[in-house]
């Protein structure tokens, strides 16, 4: 299992590294960019897009993971179809393959002939990273490979990530938008239960470098499995009892009913707005907030498996709302949380695949009971 965490470390700064070099190339990244539609088009959003990017990085993985540990070929998914349109109406199914060379020859259908594009993500694709720094020596989880799946979201709030917006984070506050909620999710969970078990979360625009400008990332990671508890987060301090409700980002689209609810509870400075799922998860994680609650079924399990992994290994957890709401408990309560092994049968696509009763994810069971026992009369 450190095996596997360290290659998921890997691959994940690669995919950084691939979603770096897309944005550099501002006039080719124009042309990436593809509208999806059908069963694939996320519900919520009135456009909602797909890039060459996302597809590469989920391949990448996919392959990486899969060459390493045959045994997991099958069960890993992602967020993306591997079939990409290019400019001449073209339909590409995007691998990577053995060599450099190929993968960029197969690029280079996808970018109209643009050789020299397609060798510069080919490049990426096949270039290790630099090592890695993660306290991963001596972690001993009595699992194998072969008992897990994975989910790959390669790049969370796409839209933040295509809009390219660069914001000034301040410290101990959260990014209301911009490129640093982009951010690259792989998580790990059990075949027999769907309990997710490790995740890795990369943040390839975490900040630029102030000698040569360009834009560093940095990553997280978790395992939560029995007995074994381990997080590169450290718990932040907790806060006065009673002296202030929880702190909740929300998206902010969210029901006016919910964040008038949730306004009385906590009071109107303690409420915040974020893009991005995944990075709302990661503020709770991180301690910028103490939960984040969804009404909608607009996530997936790509979106929530890896922080959610963070979290158990923090004490926390991502719950179902809907089913929060009729099982008020006083301890953690597994009946409600997530799982990542199972599909609706009820949908269809994408869909198959949502969080449909919306979610809280939270670090402190204290707070999931009062932001729960809030909704329950408006909800």
């Amino acid at each position: 299992m450190a095996d596997l965490l360290r290659l998921l470390l890997r691959v994940a700064e690669k995919a950084a590294n691939v979603a770096r070099v897309c944005r550099q190339e501002a006039p080719l990244f124009q042309l990436l960019v593809q509208e999806k539609t059908g069963e694939d088009k996320n519900k919520k959003f009135v456009q909602d897009f797909k890039t060459l990017a996302d597809v590469v990085i989920q391949e990448m993985i996919r392959h990486d993971v899969g060459a390493r540990f045959p045994e997991m070929v099958g069960f890993i998914h992602g967020e993306e179809s591997n079939k990409f349109e290019n400019g001449l109406g073209e339909s590409v199914t995007v691998t990577v393959c053995s060599t450099e060379a190929d993968t960029a020859k197969l690029l280079a259908t996808v970018l109209d002939g643009d050789h020299t594009a397609a060798s510069l993500l080919a490049q990426a694709i096949h270039q290790d990273p630099a090592t890695i720094e993660a306290s991963t020596d001596g972690l001993a989880v009595p699992l194998s490979p072969a008992e897990l799946g994975i989910w790959i979201d390669p790049i969370d709030a796409t839209s933040q990530y295509i809009k390219g917006r660069e914001e000034v984070l301040e410290e101990g506050h959260l990014s209301p938008s911009g490129l640093h909620c982009a951010l690259v999710l792989i998580g790990a969970y059990l075949r027999s239960t769907g309990e997710p078990v490790m995740g890795v979360i990369n943040q390839p625009f975490n900040h630029k470098d102030p000698a040569g400008g360009g834009w560093r990332g940095k990553h997280y990671w978790g395992v939560c499995c029995g007995s074994v508890n381990v997080c590169s987060v450290s718990l932040p301090k907790a806060g006065p009892e009673g002296e202030h409700g929880p702190s909740v980002v929300l998206s902010s689209s969210e029901k006016q009913v919910v964040k008038e609810a949730l306004t009385s509870l906590c009071g109107p400075d303690r409420l915040m707005y974020a893009s991005g799922a995944g990075y709302k998860i990661l503020c709770v994680i991180l301690g910028l907030a103490d939960a984040y609650v969804l009404s909608e079924g607009s996530t997936f399990k790509w979106d929530s498996c890896a922080p959610h992994a963070l979290l158990r290994a923090l004490g926390g957890g991502v719950v179902d709302l809907t089913q929060s709401l009729q099982h008020i408990s006083g301890a953690r309560d597994h009946q409600t949380e997530l799982t990542y092994h199972q599909a609706s049968t009820d949908c269809k696509g994408a869909n198959r695949w949502a969080n449909g009763g919306g979610l809280v994810a939270y670090r402190d069971c204290s707070h999931l009971r009062s932001i729960v026992s809030a909704l329950k009369g408006p909800l």
